[in-house]
């Protein structure tokens, strides 16, 4: 039987402010990336979604970012490589001291936003990310785009790869995301991110913004929190991923 890991951005909130709605969507995925402080995310919110996570058996991940929280680590930024190294690995330790609290552990690391997908192409960030991530744990798998520097990294470094895809983000003809700022970038049609989803649990494969099917082999699929109706949706995607013999599963 096919099976897929389901993920989504979690803890997404600082002080009052709430973005993400933590406690449904922990109903729904099987793994949660927790925003760990630097471009979402405060200490508060950590324990409290680390501990939503662990009662109801939800891997937890540390999702890392540049520290721009103004920019909710989406801006393009130029961190050093030594700088961004001890930054990633701050930020995985400081998920861990919630996680273990609440009787689990940080079982993977996924970059956020703009050091996600600077890490596709950029070897030395990518590279400065690995390292950071040895650093606070030699044995985490790393989440990422299949195909880039960062998984090719982690993997040559003796990381686990956990190849990801996006339903309700459009592809280009090389399988990286169209950026956001493009018309078109978020799929916003419901019925089309679950037929999407579908696709590339059974499929491996999806249609690009220009319409040409490409191949996106992936271990996991994210379900973006932050979008409207997000909690509906991730019952959608994974209900027809059920009902079509699909096993929704933490990824291995």
């Amino acid at each position: 039987m096919t099976s897929i890991d389901l993920n989504a951005d979690l803890g997404e909130g600082f002080g009052r402010w709430r973005l993400t709605d933590d406690e449904q969507l922990l109903t729904v995925v099987t793994s949660a990336n927790v925003a760990c402080g630097f471009h979402a995310g405060d200490a508060a919110t950590m324990r409290r979604v680390c501990e939503l996570a662990a009662e109801r058996g939800v891997r937890i991940g540390a999702q890392v970012s540049y520290r721009d929280l103004a920019g909710f680590g989406r801006r393009a930024m130029d961190v050093p490589s030594a700088e961004l190294t001890a930054e990633v690995a701050y930020q995985i330790g400081a998920l861990e001291v919630f996680a273990r609290a609440a009787g689990s552990r940080v079982s993977y690391v996924k970059p956020h936003g703009a050091l996600y997908n600077r890490a596709v192409h950029d070897e030395e960030q990518a590279g400065a990310v690995v390292a950071g991530v040895l650093l606070a744990d030699a044995t985490l798998p790393v989440l990422g785009l299949p195909g880039s520097r960062l998984l090719e990294l982690a993997d040559e470094a003796g990381l686990p790869p956990v190849t990801e895809a996006f339903a309700d983000r459009a592809y280009t003809d090389e399988g990286t995301l169209v950026p956001r700022g493009r018309s078109g970038a978020v799929v916003s049609d419901p019925e089309a991110v679950v037929e999407r989803s579908l696709d590339l649990a059974r499929s491996g494969e999806v249609t690009a913004h220009s319409g040409a099917r490409i191949a996106v082999r992936a271990r996991s699929l994210c379900l973006h929190g932050d979008t409207p109706g997000a909690v509906d949706l991730a019952r959608r995607v994974r209900e027809r991923l059920e009902t079509s013999g699909v096993r929704v599963e933490a990824f291995a």
